[in-house]
């Protein structure tokens, strides 16, 4: 407006001397530029504009604002949304013990310290001319995520198998968080049944008929672009009556070795797993080892039962038990004869006898198969004259060698005969079944069974040795 008035003023100057043009008049002219020159020169104005400020809240933020030519000018800072005159000149006008002003190099700088979000909006810098000059800068105070805890789900929640469930997550900060969601472990997120994510966006997780696969680890994580991200872990636990597999339900083991069965369990809450023979709970102990191997909801519960005897024999039970239910599985162990070993020799040991002591006379006799020497006995004594025989006999016994187990027995006739044999792990001979190779069984054989077991009894009394090669 000043500079207005000052080329108004030479232009009514040029009209007072239209026609000619003297010393006066140019000693004007040049008096009136100078003086525009001068009043041109001496205004203030800004010398670039406010930027505009992004800062994190507590963070300290500057607003410059540059004024060139002030001369006995004041600058004012003004938050505008507040209304509020911050600083004038030098001095803090503002009750708010963050802000302060600093003067270097025709520049003021207004400080903001600890950045609230109340301090976030327009501000003014503003010279006292007439009329007033000022301009405006910008800013901005960003907040990080933060999870609402009370507005969101818990950190634990369970449900019943089957059943539907909503997890939600809350947050907060500025600009408005994204939420996200996904597994701990990885897995693919099943959303309406149908559709798999590993990724799901929204504060509301929705999971309809969920399975126990669905169970573990969820992670809510809220992000906005300041850092940092944030994240709350949500453990869902599905709730089901236990449930048992048993991947063998018939066991064979021979007599003196050691045998493993297994099940395999699910439950949850956690179940209370144990075994059970003859309805009495298994212990570990030296004739029995429990294993015992959990990951999560499953469960795998071996038992070991060492040595086995006739009494270990029988139905063995894996029970599972929760507060929700109780199931169990049936394993039945049963006796097999230990497989010969064909290669394997028994020196044949002749005996004496003397008053009714049976002691071995050479351990170093011609070597013979046990087999042949059975056979042939059992043909001669069960069937006299028949000798014709004695050979397929034997052979037949000697085929038979892997399904037989040893035994001594007294045969009509007065004759010992040796039924086929099998060595054990440990180098002892197993008691089992004899097989009779005959299409018939022997007339005599029945009324002699008494006389069988007398002379087995004094057999085994007087102490048959048989030497393993």
């Amino acid at each position: 407006m000043f500079i207005l008035t000052v080329i108004k003023l030479l232009l009514i100057a040029l009209n007072i001397f239209p026609s000619r043009f003297t010393n006066r008049r140019i000693m004007f002219l040049i008096y009136m530029t100078n003086l525009v020159t001068h009043v041109m020169m001496d205004e203030p104005r800004f010398a670039q504009p406010i930027p505009n400020v992004t800062v994190a809240v507590g963070r300290d933020a500057n607003l410059p604002c540059v004024v060139e030519h002030l001369g006995g000018y004041k600058v004012a800072w003004i938050h505008i949304d507040r209304q509020m005159i911050l600083t004038i000149h030098r001095h803090v006008i503002s009750r708010i013990p963050r802000y302060s002003i600093t003067y270097t190099d025709n520049t003021w700088l207004l400080h903001v310290n600890q950045a609230h979000q109340d301090d976030r909006g327009y501000y003014m810098c503003q010279v006292n001319t007439n009329p007033m000059i000022s301009q405006v800068g910008y800013l901005q105070v960003v907040v990080p995520p933060n999870i609402l805890d009370i507005e969101s789900t818990p950190s634990s929640v369970a449900v019943r198998e089957n059943q539907n469930i909503n997890m939600t997550c809350r947050a907060d900060g500025f600009p408005a968080p994204k939420i996200i969601w996904r597994r701990e472990d990885g897995e693919e997120i099943a959303v309406e049944k149908k559709k798999k994510v590993l990724v799901y966006d929204g504060d509301v997780l929705p999971l309809t008929k969920v399975s126990r696969n669905e169970m573990g680890a969820y992670l809510c994580i809220a992000t906005n672009g300041v850092p940092p991200s944030v994240s709350k872990r949500i453990i869902l636990d599905v709730e089901f009556s236990p449930m048992i597999w048993v991947p063998n339900q018939l066991v064979g083991a021979p007599s003196g070795t050691d045998v493993t069965i297994d099940c395999h369990t699910e439950a949850h809450p956690k179940a209370i797993i144990y075994w059970v023979y003859n309805s009495v709970m298994v212990l570990p102990s030296k004739k029995y080892k429990t294993d015992y191997t959990e990951n999560s909801y499953r469960a795998h519960m071996k038992l070991t039962i060492r040595n086995l005897q006739y009494g270990d024999f029988g139905n063995y039970r894996c029970i599972s038990k929760n507060s929700l239910g109780e199931t169990e599985g049936s394993i039945r162990v049963y006796e097999i004869p230990l497989p010969s070993t064909p290669s394997k020799q028994v020196t044949h040991t002749t005996v004496e006898s003397r008053e009714n002591n049976i002691i071995p006379s050479s351990r170093n006799d011609t070597t013979k198969s046990l087999q042949t020497d059975v056979g042939y006995a059992m043909k001669n004594d069960l069937y006299p004259g028949s000798a014709s025989s004695s050979s397929s006999l034997g052979a037949g016994s000697s085929a038979a060698s892997s399904s037989t187990s040893m035994q001594t027995s007294a045969l009509p006739g007065g004759a010992v005969g040796n039924s086929l044999s099998s060595v054990g792990s440990k180098g002892s001979l197993a008691i089992g079944k004899s097989t009779f190779y005959t299409e018939r069984p022997p007339n005599e054989y029945a009324s002699s069974v008494a006389g069988l077991l007398l002379h087995r009894a004094l057999l085994f009394g007087s102490g048959i040795y048989l030497t393993l090669l």
